[in-house]
Parts: structure tokens; sequence; C-alpha cells
């Protein structure tokens, strides 16, 4: 069994979440870009950032979860924006902090301009985002804007807890997988926020609500979990993880067997050829503990296909159901 190389999912899941974010993604672009930036370094950095920036995962997530319940997107493309600059912000301060100088072949901010300038940016999309999602949510006379509020205020502590807690974890061979399971769960928050806040904008009863937050949890987690799997194909990221951060978690997992530990410590002395990719993904796909979280994820996906049912949007529930199962593929 393999795995396809490539982080997207199904075509028609992208295609579908990268129409419903070109409004947010576009307003929170010409937003930023109207901004006055007087280092020329800075504005530089925010227009090569802008220029390779197509996040449709969080704007997308947002309008699916609002149009579910009833709603209209269209109607809160302010709130979406916002949302999209917020998981900008969080994007840039976590390549600082791997130390990633490129992301899918192009240059990051950080790799490009350094720490600083990638800090500045960073904050600086972190404030417009906040701004922004404020004032909208007020203008928009929500009568839930305090929960809406708190559901993003808890999830970016969430989100921040995880990235601190996956600091302890770098560079070992003998971290515990379940911690990071746990750090992995967390960072899912980022996911659930977005469905949980697009439901309650778009009027959604409690059951709804909570039934697409619980599901966004879960989506979350699946999606991270199959680019742990992706990142042992993707040798460059490989070393860079090796290097330099947590090792992708089937490599965790499958180190808990004593006689695939040894294999896997030697394979990592030295840098990945892509000859020790393919003994690597050998020895972990064939490894009991990781068909166990194979099986655990087939599982979760059962339990998002279940919450799906719960929209009264009889349209996007098998939207909902494919997102879910193309975290699968290959797998």
């Amino acid at each position: 069994m393999a795995l396809r190389k490539g982080r997207k999912l199904s075509a028609v899941v992208v295609e579908e979440l990268q129409k419903r974010s070109n409004k947010g993604l576009e307003f929170a672009k010409k937003t930023m870009l109207a901004e006055r930036i007087e280092y020329e370094k800075l504005r530089e950095a925010l227009e090569h950032y802008a220029s390779n920036w197509n996040d449709f995962t969080h704007p997308g997530l947002f309008s699916l979860a609002c149009e579910a319940v009833g709603g209209h997107p269209d109607n809160a493309v302010q709130v979406q924006a916002a949302i999209t600059l917020l998981a900008a912000a969080f994007d840039i301060h976590d390549d600082i902090i791997d130390r990633s100088d490129q992301k899918h072949g192009v240059p990051t901010v950080f790799g490009r301009y350094g720490e600083n300038i990638a800090l500045l940016l960073g904050n600086a999309l972190l404030i417009k985002g906040f701004t922004l999602f404020y004032v909208s949510v007020e203008q928009s006379a929500h009568k839930k804007t305090p929960e809406i509020v708190e559901a993003l205020q808890e999830s970016l502590f969430e989100l921040g807890n995880a990235h601190a807690l996956e600091l302890k974890l770098r560079g070992r061979i003998d971290a515990d997988p379940e911690e990071y399971m746990r750090v992995v769960e967390m960072k899912a928050a980022s996911i659930e926020v977005d469905m949980q806040i697009g439901a309650i904008i778009g009027g959604g009863s409690n059951k709804e609500v909570g039934a697409l937050a619980k599901y966004g949890r879960i989506l979350g987690t699946l999606a991270t979990l199959r680019e742990e799997f992706i990142d042992i194909f993707e040798i460059e990221e490989l070393n860079q993880r090796i290097e330099g951060e947590a090792l992708p978690i089937p490599i965790m997992w499958a180190s808990r067997d004593a006689r695939s530990r040894t294999k896997i410590e030697q394979l990592l002395k030295k840098e990945i050829t892509h000859m020790d990719v393919e003994e690597l993904l050998d020895i972990v796909l064939k490894s009991k503990p990781v068909a166990k979280l194979r099986k655990h994820m087939v599982e979760l996906s059962t339990q998002a296909a279940e919450l799906a049912s719960y929209v009264r949007n009889e349209t996007i529930d098998p939207l909902l159901r494919e997102l879910v199962e193309s975290t699968l593929e290959d797998l």
C-alpha cells in the first residue's frame, strides 16, 4: 500500500473550497495591501507573501459551515477575511519557529527576508486580523458576538499551546507519539473554530454548531495526520524535520517496535537519500503501531461522516463527507 505523493485532497473538494474562499481571500489581500507600510523591505515582504497567498482551507471551511446551516457566506466576507488574516499570521510565525526557508518550492518570508521582517509582518497580519474580526462581528450586531469572540480566543490559545508543547518533541526519536497525538489534536482547533464561527454566523442551532465544531476538530486532526504521512515521502521536508523539528508521527509510532526502532535509528543518523526513503517507508508502513494509527483514522472519518448528517442543508452533507474521506486517500 502506498501513499500518493502530494498534499492536495480530492480535486472536487479543492475546487469547491477554492471557489468558496475567493471573496474572503481577495478581501484580506486588498485590506492588507492598502495599509501604509513605510519600510520598503517590509512592504516587499508583504507583496511576496500576498503573491503566493492561496489559503483556501480556512476561508473555504468557514463558508461551507455557514451555508451548511442555511446561512449566506457572502454576507460575512469581512469575517471570512479576518479569519484568513489570522491564519496567515500564524503561518508566518510558524515558519520562524520551524526555521522553514521554503514551502512547496517557494521561499517563505522568513527564508527570503529573515526573522525580523517575518516577525513584523506576522504581527501586522495579526493586528489587522483581530481588528477586522471584532469590527465586522460588531457591525453585524450578531446576538452571539461574545460567544464568537470567546471561541476565537480559546482556539488561538489552544493553538499556541500546541506549538509550545511541540518544541520539546523536536529531534527526539524517543518522543512519545501519544504526546504528539495530543499536539496534533490541539492544532486542529484552528479548523474547529473556522467551522464553529461559520455555523454561528450562519444562524445554526446549538446542535448544528456543536456538530460542525466537532467535525472540524476531526477534519483538522485527519488532515494533519495525512500531512505527517506525506512528509515521509518528501525528502527535503523529511530531512528538515529530522534536523530541527519533531519527527513525523508515523515514524514515532513505528519506533515503538524495538526491531523497527533499531533500523530507523540507523537510517536517521545521516542525511536521508531517496533509497533511504523507500526503506524507511517500508519499515514504517509495515509496523503494527502504524496499522493501528490508520485504523484510528478510519474510525475518526466515520465519526465525522455521522456528524455531517446534522446539517440542515442537504446539498452540503455529501461535500462534508467527501472532504473527510479524501484525507484517507491511499492510506
